[in-house]
């Protein structure tokens, strides 16, 4: 793989225009920091109407979807229109479709009714609460209806926006639970926090649980496989008008990391060509693309180096034009790059995974230690408006 940078002369972008018709390109924004912060607007794009704004993009290219990038050329911002004018006019309409979705805003998330449910101008948390026994960080901690409630009312009183509730645990080598079990556990948590006025995602694969829990008052989908575990999950999704979180996977929790080694030619270009045919495919099914929330499934069906390739990638999701999740918390990743810390003692590496996404303009973050990663959500978003202040 060739990679070049074009300086302000710009002479290296002419070489855009060498590329074959059939190429996918992919639209990167680097040198991220605060709108406005250092640097003329005129060399500056903003990012997904967020507060951070880019100053060069990276174009990676490559032929065969199923293999390694044949090249990257960056540049900055101030020469992007003349990169689109060198792009073979077929490339030009990938070019404006990413352009479109990394520099314009996020509409609000509505619900089935119109009703505004999230504003992404600024980051948001979601609370992760798993009613099972056997959840990697905190399985069985909160099986009992009453003690999920508690919980599911404290996340929300230290800062969560959505409660995430889980009746099937999908780490790696968990066993797949039967939907109408899956459905006993997360019914009466969902309906007694939905009742009190939390707003409630609703974690699984399967149509039916899907169905239960936006009887009960969810509000959100939230699935791991994108909507390909279940054929019904799609039309069930789509008939509710309910917003849906689609997550990048391989395989089910007992093959994905089996497979992980041999998945990927290009992890981090793999997945958003995964997450666009997921965005596709929910779109033909009738699910309305502004509801439409997109997560890279750290974690899932990833080794340790593609975990960490994708997230120094990040703002690369933008280009889908979908709000983005995170899920680090307490991940496994964080005690391989430490002292193998079990998961109840990763809270330090999970805020400087999360901080370090702020950073690249990530929207939702899932998380166990809510009032800890509010308080580190509120720190950065201090620094950073002091950041847009004038020198005093």
């Amino acid at each position: 793989m060739v990679e070049t940078f074009a300086s302000l002369g710009g002479d290296m972008v002419k070489s855009l225009a060498a590329l074959d018709p059939g190429t996918s390109i992919y639209l990167e924004p680097v040198g991220l920091a605060p709108a406005g912060f250092g640097l003329p607007r005129s060399l500056l794009a903003p990012l997904a109407g967020g507060p951070q704004s880019f100053a060069a993009l990276r174009v990676s290219h490559r032929l065969d979807p199923s293999g390694p990038r044949d090249g990257v050329i960056s540049f900055p911002v101030s020469l992007a229109e003349k990169a689109r004018g060198e792009l073979p006019e077929p490339l030009r309409l990938q070019w404006d479709a990413q352009w479109a979705a990394l520099t314009s805003s996020r509409p609000p998330l509505a619900n089935a009714d119109g009703q505004t449910l999230l504003n992404f101008q600024s980051p948001q948390l979601m609370g992760i609460l798993n009613v099972t026994p056997d959840s990697f960080s905190d399985g069985g901690r909160y099986a009992s209806p009453r003690e999920a409630f508690a919980y599911g009312h404290q996340m929300i009183a230290e800062g969560a926006r959505i409660i995430d509730i889980g009746g099937e645990s999908t780490r790696p080598g968990a066993e797949e639970v039967a939907e109408g079990e899956e459905i006993a556990r997360i019914s009466d948590v969902v309906t007694a926090l939905a009742a009190s006025g939390g707003m409630v995602s609703i974690d699984t694969r399967k149509a039916a649980v899907m169905a239960a829990a936006l009887d009960a008052g969810a509000s959100i989908v939230n699935d791991v496989s994108a909507l390909r575990f279940d054929p019904d999950a799609e039309a069930t999704v789509a008939a509710r008008g309910a917003p849906v979180i689609l997550m990048h996977s391989i395989g089910t929790p007992q093959t994905m990391q089996t497979l992980a080694a041999d998945a990927y030619h290009d992890v981090v270009l793999d997945v958003f060509d995964a997450l666009r045919s997921a965005i596709e495919d929910a779109c033909q099914a009738g699910v309305a693309r502004d509801k439409i929330i997109l997560d890279p499934g750290i974690g899932f069906g990833k080794t340790l180096r593609h975990n960490l390739a994708i997230l120094n990638a990040l703002p690369l999701y933008h280009a889908l034009g979908c709000p983005l999740l995170l899920g680090v918390s307490r991940k496994r990743m964080i005690g391989a790059l430490s002292a193998e810390e079990p998961a109840s003692n990763r809270l330090p590496g999970s805020l400087a995974l999360m901080v370090g996404a702020l950073d690249q303009g990530v929207q939702l973050f899932r998380v166990h230690d809510v009032a800890a990663s509010q308080q580190a959500l509120k720190i950065w978003r201090g620094r950073l408006d002091a950041a847009l202040m004038p020198p005093q």
